[in-house]
């Protein structure tokens, strides 16, 4: 029977040791630099699709509202009001990609913006139509006199106006031939057609004023995100570190 002993051990024993040891220190003794070129996460397949589909939920549910009778007493108005908002909506959404990209580090609404940018210049030309076909019956001397006429008509069909060309430019040929810079200068547009959105909403409702003052809140917060990077980098290239 062998003698038990403390102050000896074996050679395997000495192996185990020195594998554990340096297992431990494996694990425990990482480098504190962080990886230098970290992965970058692709957006899955079924972004694009998804987005596609929510964005045209407004169509089918408009679509639905009117073979079951729930457009109401006035179902013209009611079809180029729902065709308005969505407009306006998906309009201010597009304008809220790059906040939220900044504040939560996310790149893929950056894929989906021009989708949703072109669904709103869609539900805007339907909103138009609505107008124009339905409404007036493509009688354009009382067209031009509503124009003339009332400031909702006129502000409403400029907001129109400034969309056309944001959509006509919205392909990668366009990005290419206009280059990035003017591209870029154009596309803020975009602004200027949602104010004008937001002002014939307001001009436009009578009573209850709460749904065209919350895109109204809506708008000028994201100008004002928009304006304080602004004065951040005025102040950064005046002030450089």
């Amino acid at each position: 029977m062998g003698e038990w002993t403390w102050g000896k051990t074996s050679e395997a024993d000495n192996r185990h040791h020195a594998f554990t040891h340096s297992r431990i220190h494996a694990f425990t003794h990482f480098p504190l630099k962080p990886n230098p070129t970290p992965t970058r996460r692709v957006p899955p397949r079924w972004l694009k699709p998804a987005v596609f589909a929510l964005c045209l939920l407004p169509l089918a549910l408009l679509a639905w509202r009117a073979v079951s009778g729930g457009l109401g007493a006035n179902p013209i108005e009611a079809f180029i009001r729902h065709n308005g908002d969505w407009a306006l909506r998906l309009l201010l959404l597009t304008l809220a990609v790059t906040p939220l990209r900044r504040l939560t580090g996310w790149t893929w609404p950056l894929r989906v913006r021009r989708m949703i940018g072109l669904f709103a210049f869609f539900y805007a030309t339907l909103h138009l139509l609505g107008y124009v076909g339905l409404d007036q019956f493509f009688d354009w001397p009382a067209i031009g006199a509503d124009i003339l006429k009332r400031p909702y008509i006129t502000i409403g069909m400029s907001a129109f106006a400034l969309l056309v060309p944001l959509a006509a430019t919205s392909t990668d040929a366009m990005l290419r031939r206009l280059g990035g810079r003017r591209w870029q200068r154009l596309h803020r547009l975009a602004y200027l057609a949602a104010g004008a959105g937001v002002l014939h909403f307001l001009w436009l409702v009578k009573a209850d004023l709460r749904e065209p003052l919350l895109y109204a809140a809506i708008l000028l917060l994201l100008l004002g995100f928009r304006l304080v990077r602004f004065l951040r980098r005025v102040h950064g290239a005046r002030h450089p570190a």
